[in-house]
């Protein structure tokens, strides 16, 4: 029978938040059951194993992040929604850093039909309808945007960038001037 007190979306909430304070992969049952003042097997009356809870975690990440930045982008278009998008991104990497880490994790397509990845492509792809883009570039530009994001978020998350004196807030400031600058001139085939 379940402890009282526990449930599934405090389990994974729980997850979340050790997360964001030990780092994704340190995450365990274990150490939610002692978070929890239970025992490790009653944990799994709400999570079938690690891989489940993982899955979990990343799924609330995704959803997060989706609230967060279509929050942002209201009211926006264009450049403006570019940024928008773009910052909040970011900020929720900086924020939630054992949240970020989960969305990385390789969701089976079951389960990544059902969470927020799909509103992620579609606010994407909504922003890049004030460039103009047809297909492919689209599709082209939508994964320049992602890799640039989660590329600048995980250097700068990782210390990559503390070897020059440059700000990082500087530098993320032109890099989002020249993409909106690519967008707005994408080359031909």
């Amino acid at each position: 029978m379940p402890r009282a007190g526990v449930t599934s979306e405090r389990l994974v909430q729980a997850a979340a938040d050790l997360a964001d304070e030990v780092g994704f992969a340190n995450v365990t049952v274990s150490a939610l059951a002692r978070g929890f003042g239970v025992r490790d097997a009653s944990l799994y009356s709400h999570v079938g194993n690690a891989q489940e809870l993982r899955q979990r975690v990343a799924v609330l990440a995704l959803a997060e992040l989706a609230d967060r930045v279509a929050a942002a982008l209201a009211g926006r278009a264009g450049k403006d929604a570019l940024v928008a998008f773009a910052n909040a991104y970011r900020d929720y990497a900086k924020d939630h850093p054992g949240r970020y880490a989960a969305m990385q994790v390789p969701l089976p397509p079951e389960v990544a039909a059902t969470s927020a990845a799909g509103r992620h492509s579609e606010m994407t792809r909504a922003i890049l309808r004030g460039y103009d883009l047809p297909e492919p570039a689209q599709t082209d530009a939508v994964r320049l945007l992602h890799s640039t994001f989660h590329g600048y978020t995980s250097l700068e998350a990782a210390g990559g960038f503390s070897h020059t004196p440059r700000d990082t807030d500087a530098s993320w400031s032109r890099t989002l001037e020249a993409l909106h600058v690519l967008l707005s001139h994408w080359p031909p085939p």
